[in-house]
C-alpha cells in the first residue's frame, strides 16, 4: 500500500507497511552514453517496439525517440566526402543512313530509351531510368566503389 492509498482509503484496521521517501529531483536519472546507445540500439531491433523498450528501461516512450534522434544528428552533420562530381562524357548517337530511318518499332525504343543515362565505373555499366530513386543509385554506385 503507497502513502496516497493509505490517505485516501485509509482504515485503522490495516497498518501501512512501507512508508517511501522521494529525495532529489524525482524519477531524474543520469544515463551512460553508453547505456543509451545500447538502449537506442535495442529499440530498432527487429521484431521491438518503441514502447516496449522504453518500458523495459522505465523511460517514456517520448524520451527514447528523442535519444534516437539525437543520435541521427552526428550523420546529418557528417562532412562531406571530397568530391561528389565524376566527369561525364556526352555522346551524340549516331545518326542512321537514310534508308534504315522510318520503322516504327526505332521510334518507339529512341522514345523509350530517352532521360536514360548509362553510368560506367570500373568497367561496370549501369542505365539509370527516368524516375529512378535517388537513394537505390547511390547505394548502387557505393557497392560498385566498395567492390572496385
Amino acid at each position: 500500500m503507497t502513502i496516497s492509498e493509505r490517505t485516501l482509503k485509509s482504515s485503522d484496521l490495516e497498518p501501512a507497511r512501507r512508508f517511501e521517501v522521494f529525495t532529489g529531483s524525482g524519477r531524474r536519472r543520469e544515463w551512460l552514453p553508453e547505456e543509451k546507445a545500447r538502449i537506442v540500439a535495442e529499440s530498432y531491433e527487429a521484431g521491438e517496439t518503441v514502447s516496449a523498450v522504453a518500458r523495459r528501461y522505465a523511460l517514456s516512450p517520448q524520451q527514447l525517440f528523442a535519444w534516437r534522434r539525437a543520435a541521427r544528428l552526428p550523420l546529418a552533420e557528417a562532412p562531406a566526402p571530397e568530391s561528389l562530381f565524376v566527369p561525364a562524357v556526352v555522346a551524340a548517337p549516331m545518326s542512321e543512313p537514310a534508308a534504315r530511318r522510318g520503322s516504327s518499332p526505332r521510334k518507339r525504343k529512341a522514345a523509350r530509351d530517352g532521360g536514360v543515362i548509362e553510368l560506367e565505373i570500373d568497367g561496370v555499366a549501369m542505365r539509370v531510368g527516368r524516375g529512378a530513386d535517388a537513394r537505390t543509385v547511390a547505394a548502387v554506385i557505393r557497392a560498385l566503389k566498395a567492390t572496385s
